[in-house]
């Protein structure tokens, strides 16, 4: 038998295996191939600036959408389910900007499954969808810096810690040195915030290619030194501490060494939203001589007032007590180029910052105060972060 017929052989074997009546039967009673359902589009960003979310949860039985900063949502969260097992909202039109949102499915938090966008908070990763049309934090065709992530070692908290670090475009080339510029966030969000929902990155380089800001260098360190929880004794207080302490001992030497950075304090700025605003003062106040301007939003001393919603002040003496010499230091208050408090009119630290602005103005401090509309969200803290980066560095003479 020659070799050509051997193989033709085998394969008439293999089809008549194949075509028996047990393999046949075999086959029918496989599960039938049935294509996949078609895709879900979410988030969907209209013209008009509406905006329509949808999730596919056949076996669902309730459906909404959870926002942080999203107006009048509650009205409209409840989703509706289709025949085809998808729950879909519309919502808006929305002012440009960075929203975050999540999918409530009976009761479950999830983030959603067709938006590969995201920004961490403090204590989950929520979907991030950006509406266009803001001439402030579009992503426009200008020359872009960039945002790293970074990782550096804390000997205060004997652990690896995390921020994020813009550098300006040009900074890639390996000439020049910058000012720094010192960015914390508040109480429910992380490092990652600002760069994400805050945006910060493009409100930058929209102002530097506009020429409104100089190329600078912006960190956004981790605020949070522990697991926080709103209601815990005096924990507020241990975060502040803490945070001051791996702030002065090991971020900023950090960034001092691995940064191309110009000395003085001249080229230094430090700001800080809600809880960022109150560890910017811990920071600055004790060494007001290295920060020429300091920035506070929607925020101030917790606690100077007993304001609804701030926790209790530390037993002891007050805040003010215990800074006063540095807040009587005539020759650290020479060298201050700006200090820059903003917050809205409803915002529920309203009153913690007019307290905070009149207790720096009786000790002698030039302080501009700007009451906004709208209240604690990044719909503000966007503007206030483009309307601070230009009014730094005036004197500095980078690159």
């Amino acid at each position: 038998m020659n070799r050509r017929f051997q193989g033709l052989l085998i394969v008439v074997v293999i089809l008549a295996a194949w075509t028996s009546p047990a393999i046949c039967q075999e086959t029918k009673d496989r599960p039938q191939f049935r294509p996949p359902a078609p895709p879900v589009v979410s988030p969907e960003v209209k013209g008009d600036r509406t905006l329509i979310f949808r999730i596919r949860a056949a076996s669902a039985t309730a459906v909404r959408l959870d926002g942080s900063d999203i107006p009048n949502l509650a009205p409209r969260a409840a989703m509706k389910k289709s025949d085809d097992g998808v729950w879909e909202v519309t919502i808006g039109p929305l002012e440009p900007g960075a929203y975050r949102y999540n999918f409530n499915v009976d009761g479950v938090s999830v983030i959603d499954p067709a938006n590969p966008a995201t920004s961490e908070s403090n204590s989950n990763t929520w979907s991030l969808v950006n509406v266009p049309g803001s001439d402030l934090f579009d992503t426009k065709d200008v020359t872009h810096g960039a945002v790293a992530e970074v990782t550096y070692d804390s000997k205060t908290l004997k652990r690896p810690r995390r921020m994020h670090v813009y550098t300006p475009p040009g900074y890639a080339s390996g000439e020049g040195k910058f000012p720094v510029f010192y960015l914390l966030h508040g109480a429910f969000d992380s490092d990652a915030s600002w760069s994400t929902v805050g945006r910060a990155g493009f409100i930058l380089d929209n102002l530097i290619a506009s020429g409104k800001a100089k190329p600078m260098i912006v960190v956004m360190p981790t605020g949070h030194t522990d697991r926080f929880r709103f209601g815990q004794p005096n924990a507020l207080d241990r975060q502040l501490d803490a945070f001051a302490e791996d702030f002065i001992h090991d971020l900023k030497p950090y960034i001092e060494k691995n940064y191309r950075i110009l000395s003085g304090r001249t080229n230094r700025a430090i700001a800080g939203l809600s809880m960022g605003g109150a560890q910017t003062l811990n920071v600055a106040i004790p060494h007001l001589e290295e920060y020429a301007y300091i920035g506070v939003y929607s925020s101030g001393i917790f606690g100077i007032n007993g304001s609804r919603g701030t926790p209790p002040p530390a037993p002891g003496p007050s805040w003010e007590e215990r800074h006063k010499e540095s807040l009587d230091n005539a020759k650290g208050k020479e060298g201050l180029e700006l200090v820059w408090f903003a917050t809205g009119k409803d915002d529920f630290l309203i009153e913690t910052t007019r307290a905070t602005v009149k207790m720096f103005k009786s000790h002698g401090f030039d302080v501009v105060f700007k009451e906004t509309e709208g209240g604690h969200t990044w719909l503000n803290w966007r503007d206030y972060l483009s309307e601070f980066a230009p009014m730094l560095f005036k004197t500095s003479a980078g690159r």
